[in-house]
């Protein structure tokens, strides 16, 4: 795993959750960890990775992603098995 998306995965599991992780970084590594990322309704994105499925909703005003969505996120990496510390 690069340094980057080392990064980005430790910002994602940091407490306090970050308010300053952008959507495109978080597109970036859910293909760096092979997700299969589909379109769904509108802003909605399925994601699913390691026989885990989850929605993600792209942020509208801007391209910041709010704490909750980081939130959810998290949730969502740690069902498919990853973590910061495992990597992938």
């Amino acid at each position: 795993m690069s340094h980057k998306h080392d990064n980005l995965l430790s910002a994602i599991f940091h407490d306090p959750v970050s308010g300053n992780i952008h959507w495109r970084e978080i597109e970036s590594l859910l293909s760096h960890l092979g997700a299969k990322i589909e379109p769904a309704h509108g802003a909605r994105f399925r994601v699913l990775l390691n026989d885990a499925e989850c929605f993600l909703h792209h942020p509208h005003q801007g391209n910041v992603c709010d704490r909750n969505l980081i939130r959810y996120l998290r949730e969502f990496l740690q069902r498919a098995g990853v973590s910061p510390v495992a990597g992938n």
